[in-house]
């Protein structure tokens, strides 16, 4: 009737102190649940929850074998995972209702519940999301040597992405102290698993990967408690992560939005419930002696009235404020000073990116490399050169082609308390990335209610140049510029390279720094020696003028500049100003300059339609358009991807002629 396939049980029981004890947290969950639905159908818990009502076993045989300094990382279904590693009922209920008093101050809500003082690195909304970060969060652990262990939560829809062989792979070749546990509930949203799983289960997918799979009644407490201590006592021991497969099933729908047909059969949703895991456990204690009716009632009751002191909280909470809303998205910028000079001694683009790892490297501890080829080969175009040699395997990491998971590894290991960069080879396999960029890195500590920081760089080349072709060539600042929560670096020399590298490095917040191509083969000048970092958020004037302003981002500066001194003998004075850093974007050196020349091009390697071009542009009109004598004017690439052909390639790529026709049109105008 269920469909579990059990291994033989184990001939050992729970010692009768620790099965109370799991009985009353498999209570504390279930009520939980059962009051939050409530709440929901009276409009007080809003937006949507899902309730772990059925699955309350597996968190509860789990959570307590864990340490305080252990991690867990949990889902969308995650109530029962945060009771069972300690949450407190009255935040969590709080935060449900959106309340200022909740563990998130009301911004992250049912599906982002989490507490990094307990351990758990997020409730996640996306399905499976929890397992590129436990990775990381797991690498830390091994990095310190800390004997931490990461748990990993995901249904059974989330063995279908990608992200799950990805996180398992890595996993086992670098040997992390992390359990994969599957709460196999039997259906997505709707669809029942076997119209979705190949294969006998999600536990024998282990074997590819060369680590234990373990299949388990879910209902069953003992079960998942004696198959977790296993792998737990292999991750704590070093010897690498483990696949656990529990077998369960939510008694209710998807979640309580309950405005879908419930595709289950009712025989089988009855046979279920008549294998209720609290049922269960409390059987057991009657049949061993240990508790009788009249006990259980009791922690019943105890718990319902914890459960009404959680609600009575959260009802007379307070509503978080727009302020705190937008000041939870950016962690504070770190300060810095300029060196007064740029000295004499000159170096290439991506040896000034090399230089600012190496010595960022030297001075914190905290801060590693990976990504594909960054370790003895040094990178594809050598920014990464003499890391390994210098610091080791360990910090130089070399990862398997799997940009997702090794992103948000790099994310994980964020919020765990390192610093990472992470080199993407080339920047169009971003595209791989997104989730965990945009979903994850750039929204973790809003949801936590801003208290997290995520003190990641995504680094890596974009755009042509090199006759790469339209899948290797793109430039898409404008994708993460869009998204709060991220900082978008774009250096156009080597000196801002090296000092905003550092800069970016030493930040609290997810940072995706952008290296042109162009500027990797053409690019040398003047670079200190010394380290430095160059303040987030500031351009600067590399050329000064009165008649035009020309702002022009990473490829195009160089081009600009140019430009600007061929007009010059024509009697134009451009000013060039080089944005640095396209967020936080230094709104007022842009407003500045154009008030003081009337006349505004901007120029980029990527798209004119929709590009970073048409925010300068917005900037300034709503906020200096009285100062404008002559339309702006944008210059970028056409509509189209980038040509293989050499000359279709440089038709493609904004030149300096084009710029400098720009520049005229906007004086010719009246």
């Amino acid at each position: 009737m269920t469909g579990i396939e059990r291994a033989p049980a184990p001939n050992k029981q729970l010692p009768a102190d620790r099965l109370k004890a799991l009985h009353a947290l498999m209570l504390r969950m279930r009520i939980f649940e059962e009051r939050t639905a409530e709440l929901f159908v009276e409009g007080l818990v809003k937006g949507t929850a899902h309730s772990y009502v059925g699955e309350e076993a597996v968190a509860a045989a789990i959570g307590p074998a864990l340490s305080a300094e252990d991690y867990v990382g949990s889902n969308h279904r995650g109530h029962g995972h945060l009771i069972a590693k300690g949450a407190d009922l009255a935040r969590m209920m709080a935060e449900l209702m959106g309340k200022r008093e909740g563990y998130c101050g009301g911004l992250g809500g049912s599906m982002h519940i989490a507490d990094l003082d307990l351990g758990i690195l997020g409730s996640n909304g996306i399905v499976g999301a929890s397992m590129p970060l436990a990775t990381g969060a797991a690498l830390v652990a091994k990095l310190r040597q800390t004997k931490q262990v990461v748990v990993s939560f995901f249904g059974d829809g989330a063995a279908n992405q990608g992200v799950f062989h990805e996180a398992l792979n890595l996993a086992a070749i670098w040997t992390l102290p992390v359990v994969f546990v599957c709460e196999n509930n039997k259906y997505a949203l709707t669809t029942p698993q076997a119209m979705t799983s190949a294969g006998p289960g999600v536990a024998e997918r282990a074997r590819a990967y060369g680590i234990p799979g373990t299949r388990v009644d879910g209902n069953d407490v003992e079960d998942v408690y004696f198959a977790f201590q296993n792998a737990l006592e292999r991750a704590r021991a070093g010897q690498g992560p483990s696949l656990i497969e529990a077998e369960t099933y939510r008694w209710g729908q998807h979640s309580m939005r309950a405005n879908l047909r419930d595709p289950r059969p009712p025989e089988e949703l009855k046979a279920w419930i008549a294998r209720d895991p609290i049922k269960h456990v409390e059987r057991l204690l009657v049949e061993r002696g240990q508790m009788n009716a009249a006990e259980i009632e009791f922690v019943r009751a105890e718990v319902r009235n914890e459960v009404e002191r959680a609600v009575d909280f959260a009802k007379a909470g307070t509503l978080p404020t727009s302020d705190e809303a937008l000041d939870a998205v950016y962690a504070p910028l770190k300060d810095a000073t300029e060196p007064a000079s740029q000295g004499s001694r000159t170096l290439a683009f991506t040896e000034a990116i090399a230089e600012a790892l190496h010595q960022e490297m030297a001075q914190d501890a905290r801060v590693f490399v990976m990504g594909e080829d960054v370790g003895a080969t040094g990178g594809l175009f050598q920014c990464t050169k003499g890391l390994f040699e210098r610091f080791g395997a360990e910090r130089v990491r070399d990862t398997p082609i799997s940009e997702a998971t090794f992103t948000g590894c790099g994310v994980g290991a964020a919020i765990a308390g390192l610093r990472p960069v992470v080199e993407l080879q080339i920047f169009d396999f971003v595209t791989l990335t997104m989730d965990m960029l945009v979903n994850q890195a750039a929204k973790f500590r809003f949801m936590l209610g801003g208290k997290p920081t995520v003190p990641l760089v995504l680094r890596g080349p974009q755009g042509g140049g090199v006759r790469l072709a339209a899948q290797h060539s793109q430039s898409l600042e404008a994708w993460f510029t869009h998204v709060p929560g991220l900082i978008v670096v774009a250096p156009a020399t080597p000196y801002d390279a090296k000092g905003l590298l550092i800069a970016a490095i030493r930040d609290d917040n997810p940072v995706i720094f952008l290296e042109s191509k162009l500027l990797y083969v053409n690019s040398n000048g003047p670079v200190p020696e010394a380290s430095y970092a160059i303040p987030l958020g500031k351009g600067d004037i590399k050329r000064a003028g009165t008649d035009v302003t020309v702002v022009a981002t990473m490829a195009m500066v160089p081009r600009a500049l140019a430009a600007a001194a061929d007009l010059e003998k024509e009697g134009i004075a451009v000013e060039v100003v080089d944005p640095r850093t396209l967020w936080p974007l230094d709104e007022e050196m842009i407003l500045e300059s154009v008030r003081k020349t009337h006349r505004l091009v901007v120029a980029h390697e990527a798209w004119t339609r929709n590009g970073f071009g048409a925010e300068i542009t917005a900037l300034v009109v709503e906020k200096a358009f009285d100062w404008l004598d002559a339309p702006i004017l944008r210059v970028g690439a056409p509509d189209t991807p980038m040509p293989f052909n050499d000359e279709l390639e440089r038709w493609a790529i904004p030149s300096q002629a084009r710029i400098a026709e720009a520049v005229r049109q906007v004086l010719r105008e009246v």
